[in-house]
């Protein structure tokens, strides 16, 4: 299978976010071992910043799907980089937007910046998903 050329920038860069992901999961694992006490995290914030790994993980993969779906089809220039990058920066904002809203000291509720991120992520998220899925069944 030959992937375009923005399937594969943006495969390149999906991918190079991994370890990212799995040096998170390294550190969720500690944290949720009782090591780091000294940041003194409520249950809250460890509750974001599980949440936060999660959703990277699960992201990333549905980015490198949708970039070999968006390779069966026949989008102009513009909608289809736009799809694209949809796609790449959904983790990135949903999953950072858990981590930001689990910044601070002795925190009660979401901070509102991380919560701004997960929605703007959300957002591009779901134009992004509905646009591929409609112009998916539309080719079927």
């Amino acid at each position: 299978m030959d992937l375009s050329q923005p399937a594969r920038l943006l495969s390149g860069i999906a991918l190079i976010l991994v370890p990212t992901i799995a040096f998170g999961g390294h550190f969720l694992l500690q944290l949720l071992s009782g090591r780091h006490a000294q940041l003194g995290l409520n249950p809250l914030q460890k509750s974001l910043m599980r949440a936060g790994h999660a959703h990277a993980g699960v992201l990333v993969l549905l980015c490198l799907l949708a970039q070999l779906f968006l390779d069966s089809l026949a989008f102009g220039a513009g909608l289809g980089w736009a799809v694209r990058l949809g796609f790449v920066l959904a983790p990135m904002l949903v999953s950072g937007g858990f981590f930001a809203a689990a910044a601070g000291r002795n925190i009660v509720r979401p901070g509102r910046a991380g919560l701004a991120l997960i929605y703007a992520g959300a957002l591009l998220l779901t134009l992004s998903t509905v646009t591929l899925g409609v112009a998916l069944v539309r080719s079927a």
